[in-house]
């Protein structure tokens, strides 16, 4: 008799509860809701969907004050949307009761259709828009996830989340940031390279002279430094380097001097100027301190491994290394001395008697335009099957097979030979007897290059 409300049926379907029983219905009254069904179930899906909102949906109702007062006794608002709709449904039943057979539909309840359609196409948009977050969440990583989240929010939480200092987020649409680029452990160690180099760059230059500077504690106050002490200091600095460019310039002449004169008069020269070995002698150690092996060393390591018993005559000692070295007697002669070891004369003449020597070193210290006096003096002091070593540097030697053939003209056989370093070479020659030769005879093999050093 009666027509039921649509509503009044859908809400405990929609709630997941029992169908409600309901009497049956005249023809008309079915054709119409039938079309009224289908607008309600998909808001009520919709409002199950979005069923995050914290006011209950918004049902129909009588036009009567009273009866709305009671629904809004007996349902809270933060009612859950299962028993909303379960006592929706009981007044909808004693409603029918009361009321006569359905009459047309009124104004009022055209409006109320309207505002229901809407509230339905609403409903739908949201279910859709719950349905792409939960697809964008698995696929897209947290950062997007949690962008949305920020996006779909509307109401008074959401305009207080946009009055924090939160980044302004991008739309799900919008490319995602990039993240940091990470750092391999050889670019990070570049990285701080550069900022020391950097943060040094700007550090007033350290005096040789002085210790490095203290950092200030902060009970201790630094004093300011005052212009006089800091142009003493640069004017030490440039004393320190003149001296240092001086000293190079004498000791270019005086090598050059040396390998361009005979050795009698490289003997003069330093007996008139006494600091002038002194300087040469600095500067010949500071160039071959550069070199990855020292030629000395090579002698001393090998004739450590022969007899002590062996006297040992050194032909340009220098500052007596290799006597300081081995355990044999070592005879130390030098145009100028710098330790009381030394003897001073010309290489070409030493006070030693004939054959008196077992081993006779030159090393590096064939110098001079007269190299065959100081080899034919170490043939006289040698015994019969006496040792001589050589050592010299390789840039000299034109021609090595020339100067062994040389040798063998001078009264020594080669017994080994060593031209696999960068810097000098080494020979190890043997006495067999005089030399071959008379002293005006020519020996091209002995003609050495001058070993110069340029001026850098």
């Amino acid at each position: 008799m009666f027509e039921e409300p649509e509503w009044a049926e859908a809400a405990p379907v929609a709630a997941g509860l029992g169908p409600v029983i309901s009497r049956p219905q005249p023809a008309a009254a079915l054709q119409n809701r039938g079309s009224k069904d289908h607008q309600l179930l998909a808001t009520l899906r919709a409002l199950e969907g979005a069923s995050l909102s914290q006011h209950p949906p918004s049902l129909p109702s009588s036009d009567s004050e009273e009866d709305e007062e009671e629904r809004k006794k007996k349902c809270p608002q933060k009612a859950s949307f299962a028993s909303a709709s379960v006592e929706v449904g009981k007044k909808a039943k004693k409603k029918c009761e009361k009321q006569g057979p359905p009459c047309s539909d009124s104004e009022e309840e055209v409006e109320r259709k309207k505002k229901c359609h809407k509230q339905a196409l609403v409903g739908s948009d949201s279910a859709e828009k719950e349905k792409r977050k939960r697809k964008y969440q698995k696929h897209a990583p947290i950062n997007s996830a949690q962008h949305l989240d920020g996006v779909d929010q509307t109401g008074p939480k959401a305009w207080k989340g946009s009055t924090t200092n939160d980044p302004p987020k991008q739309s799900p649409g919008s490319v995602s940031p990039k993240p940091p680029r990470t750092l391999s452990r050889k670019q990070w160690r570049n990285q701080q390279k550069n900022k020391r180099r950097h943060k040094n760059k700007f550090r007033p230059p350290q005096v040789p002279g002085q210790a490095p500077a203290e950092a200030p504690t902060e009970k201790t106050e630094v004093p300011p430094v005052s212009k006089t002490d800091s142009h003493e200091a640069r004017a030490g600095d440039l004393r320190a380097r003149m001296a240092q460019r001086l000293d190079g310039a004498r000791f270019r002449y005086l090598n050059e001097q040396l390998y361009s004169g005979p050795s009698s008069a490289a003997q003069r020269l330093f007996q008139e100027d006494p600091e002038a070995f002194l300087v040469y002698h600095r500067g010949f150690q500071s160039q071959v301190k550069k070199w990855p092996l020292q030629p000395v060393d090579c002698i001393a390591r090998d004739l450590r491994q022969r007899p002590a018993s062996l006297v040992v005559a050194d032909f340009g000692c220098g500052d007596c290394r290799l006597a300081s070295s081995i355990r044999n007697p070592v005879h130390c002669f030098d145009l100028a001395s710098l330790d009381p070891r030394v003897t001073v004369c010309d290489m070409a003449q030493v006070p030693l008697e004939d054959e008196s020597v077992d081993v006779a070193v030159f090393c590096l210290s064939l110098m001079g335009t007269n190299i065959r006096d100081f080899l034919e003096e170490a043939n006289r002091v040698l015994k019969p099957g006496g040792l001589l070593k050589v050592a010299e540097v390789s840039s000299r030697f034109e021609d090595v097979w020339t100067f062994l053939r040389a040798m063998t003209k001078l009264g020594f056989k080669i017994v080994s030979k060593d031209l696999t370093n960068s810097h000098f070479f080494l020979f190890d020659f043997q006495k067999t007897g005089p030399p071959q030769v008379g002293p005006k005879a020519q020996l091209s093999g002995l003609k050495l290059h001058p070993c110069l050093y340029k001026h850098r």
